[in-house]
């Protein structure tokens, strides 16, 4: 997350809850086009409040790195507020202050993100703009800086190698994508080798204009929105290489349990395998089905008969997580270490019996009431829509995306979704994994 996430003014601050209700009956108007520097660019026109929030996305994550730098993903990103132009980290957080604007942004293992968001006005608009422009074109990854923050991350993955739910995390991706980018997480040893000369060449090589997604709500008009867009993206680093590159495919993990020792008094499992990538078909039908497996709560099976019938666990959940190529189907939780292969017996046999039946008919429809009301919910502010049109820029998913999805929520059956588990998850790819579990509980 950017250093200047928390550094907005009073005037921004005072109008960054105000909702604008975008009711999902209404429809979101998304309005598509390629800028002459090659950026994609998505638009909504939202007059309701005079903010404007824009986002830029690069093919700029973790999947991009090499495996013996993995860590220079994160770094890259993290550093291009820290100095830029002629401005050091403090003088970037001073301009923001003086605009009234907010920059953030994040980076996983598809992406890498800026966001800002600024008053519509005149003067605030045109310096915040300028200023994320000099962000992105011109960092200049000062050294210091980057020893500092690799020491911070050094320190960071020190300590998360103490803790029961990070070891098993790291060990369960490792375990899921054993040859494969998305299993590849960053250690001491990956982070300490990082130069400065790797953040210039992987900046170069990922931020490009023909690289970027750039996502625009606010109180501005198409015209407005296709020179922000200009402006963002035109001295953005002139490729070095094909930023569409082959990736290396997942190949799906064989079925195995993993323990591994650690003293806490708490068992944790991780359960899961590749499964779907965004954009897929099949994604709908197992995002309704697994509201009732897993992602519904207390309505859910595993909740009722990990939880409530059996008190194995306070939390239990499962969840799909679709990326650029197939990203995880997970079940996780946490419980005492003299039950966790009873708990865990109890998991396997709520996802075998999910598997064969699929949801009831009273479970399908409450799935869907709740799917349908949810992305009502999740679409009511600027903040909240840029967010969704990000994901459908970057990803390609169809424009009318937000306007389909419940219809195409409540179509799914019984069938299809028991036709999509079979397909996506399979027993004899699901990788297990246990951290501080006794053997024979």
């Amino acid at each position: 997350m950017m250093s200047c996430l928390h550094r907005f003014s009073r005037t921004l601050a005072a109008t960054f809850f105000t909702l604008l209700s975008l009711g999902a009956s209404a429809g979101v108007d998304i309005q598509h086009w390629t800028a002459s520097t090659g950026a994609r660019v998505f638009f909504v026109q939202a007059s309701s409040l005079p903010i404007l929030d824009v986002q830029i996305d690069f093919a700029a994550g973790g999947l991009y790195a090499p495996r013996e730098l993995s860590g220079l993903a994160g770094l890259t990103h993290g550093l291009l507020d820290t100095g830029a132009g002629a401005m050091d980290e403090e003088q970037i957080a001073a301009r923001l202050v003086d605009t009234g604007a907010q920059l953030s942004g994040s980076v996983d293992l598809d992406r890498a993100s800026l966001r800002l968001r600024t008053l519509t006005s005149a003067r605030e608009r045109d310096d915040s703009l300028e200023l994320l422009r000099t962000v992105l074109s011109e960092p200049s990854f000062p050294a210091p800086v980057l020893e500092r923050e690799k020491s911070r991350s050094v320190s960071a993955i020190r300590d998360a190698d103490t803790r029961p739910d990070a070891i098993g995390s790291r060990r369960f991706a490792a375990a899921m994508y054993p040859d494969h980018p998305y299993g590849v997480q960053p250690s001491v040893e990956t982070v300490e080798k990082i130069s400065r000369d790797d953040l210039v060449r992987f900046y170069r090589a990922r931020y490009q204009a023909a690289n970027a997604t750039v996502a625009i709500i606010g109180d501005v008009t198409r015209a407005d929105a296709a020179a922000i867009a200009e402006r963002l993206t035109a001295a953005l680093p002139k490729p070095v290489i094909d930023a569409k590159e082959a990736l290396p495919a997942v190949q799906l993990p064989k079925a195995e349990t993993i323990a591994l020792d650690h003293p806490a008094s708490q068992s944790h499992i991780f359960v899961g395998m590749p499964a779907v990538e965004r954009g897929h078909p099949d994604y709908i039908p197992l995002l309704v089905g697994n509201y009732t497996l897993g992602g519904g709560g207390f309505v859910s099976r595993l909740m009722k008969e990990v939880r409530e019938k059996r008190g194995y666990a306070y939390s239990v959940g499962s969840s799909f997580s679709p990326r650029k190529q197939a990203g995880p189907f997970q079940i996780g939780l946490q419980t005492k270490r003299n039950q966790a292969n009873t708990a865990l017996a109890v998991l396997n046999e709520v996802l075998t019996t999910f598997l064969a039946e699929g949801p009831s008919a009273i479970e399908l429809s409450a799935a869907k009431k709740n799917l349908i009301d949810g992305m009502a919910l999740g679409i009511d502010s600027n903040a909240k829509l840029l967010g969704y049109l990000s994901v459908i820029g970057f990803y390609g998913l169809p424009l009318n995306y937000l306007d389909a999805f419940p219809r195409k929520v409540e179509a799914v059956t019984r069938e299809q979704v028991k036709a999509a588990f079979n397909r996506h998850v399979r027993p004899d790819h699901m990788v297990t994994v246990i951290v501080a579990g006794d053997p024979g509980s």
